[in-house]
């Protein structure tokens, strides 16, 4: 395996659709927006945009279709520096997509229709094998099959990389993909459900979560909103880290863009508490930043 470090984010890609308005409506509610934008996402191709923006060499494996969604998301990839030579044209599906309505406070919901990433697998993992093989860490989240999450975790730890999870949305992570995973990152809902636990967003509350979690895998990071991030691990190592405090004007997106540049750090070689300290602060600008503003 090259000693050259490179990211690469298996992973989904969604074609993003931002409401504004003045608030999220509630059930049978309508409520006038004051203005949309399209923008790429997708777990997946924000964690590999942000890991690119760091400097880093990273690739992106996923599937889009031949649409026009499809060549949206190809070409911000291509405009970030992401090599998406194994980001596949699937002509039985439309490119997964996603609507996200914000409130005056720049909190939001958001609904999924998953599309061509629900195709990903086995076929893909063999595609990518030449990539794979020279993987310093592979970012993984939970919204492709847990199967293929396997595959790819699997060719990639016998090449002698890394892996790191996002494990979000929350969903049981299966035993053939724990085994794999040397560091998980999850939030205090999807910490709550892995370790069977309530979960206080508090940073005591975190890094009793990431303790709890540190049984099951290598390197545990929670993150616990404006509370900072716990790290755990097997070693009875641990970190905590306060927030940075800024003013709030959108926090679509913090999460992906702390993955991002952490396993760009982590790829690198830097030790993980500076990694931590540098994913925190990059993922504060985020959040302070309009969501109209950001390029």
């Amino acid at each position: 395996m090259t000693t050259s470090p490179r990211v690469t984010v298996f992973g989904s890609l969604h074609y993003d659709i931002a409401v504004m308005g003045p608030a999220r409506p509630r059930k049978g509610e309508t409520v006038a927006g004051t203005s949309w934008h399209p923008k790429s996402g997708g777990k997946g191709g924000n964690q590999a945009v942000s890991s690119a923006r760091t400097g880093i060499a990273t690739s992106m494996i996923g599937a889009v279709a031949d649409d026009d969604f499809g060549r949206f998301l190809i070409a911000n990839l291509d405009r970030k520096n992401v090599d998406h030579t194994f980001v596949r044209r699937d002509a039985s599906q439309s490119t997964g997509m996603s609507v996200a309505i914000f409130d005056a406070e720049g909190d939001y919901g958001a609904v999924i229709v998953s599309g061509s990433n629900l195709t990903l697998g086995d076929g893909d993992v063999a595609a990518a094998q030449v990539l794979l093989n020279r993987t310093t860490l592979l970012v993984l989240q939970n919204e492709i099959p847990d199967a293929a999450n396997v595959a790819a975790a699997r060719a990639v730890k016998q090449a002698g990389g890394r892996v790191l999870i996002n494990a979000a949305p929350a969903r049981p992570l299966s035993t053939d993909l724990q085994q794999l995973v040397d560091i998980i990152v999850v939030n205090a809902i999807e910490a709550e459900m892995l370790a069977g636990v309530p979960v206080a967003e508090t940073l005591d509350g975190a890094l009793k979560a990431a303790k709890a979690l540190a049984d099951v895998f290598p390197e545990v990071v929670v993150t616990a909103g404006g509370a900072g991030v716990a790290f755990a691990n097997r070693q009875g190592d641990e970190i905590l880290i306060e927030a940075v405090k800024v003013d709030v004007k959108s926090t679509h997106g913090a999460g992906d863009e702390f993955i991002g540049v952490l396993s760009a750090e982590i790829s690198s070689g830097t030790a993980m508490n500076a990694a931590l300290r540098k994913a925190n602060r990059e993922a504060a600008m985020l959040v302070s930043t309009a969501e109209t503003d950001r390029v």
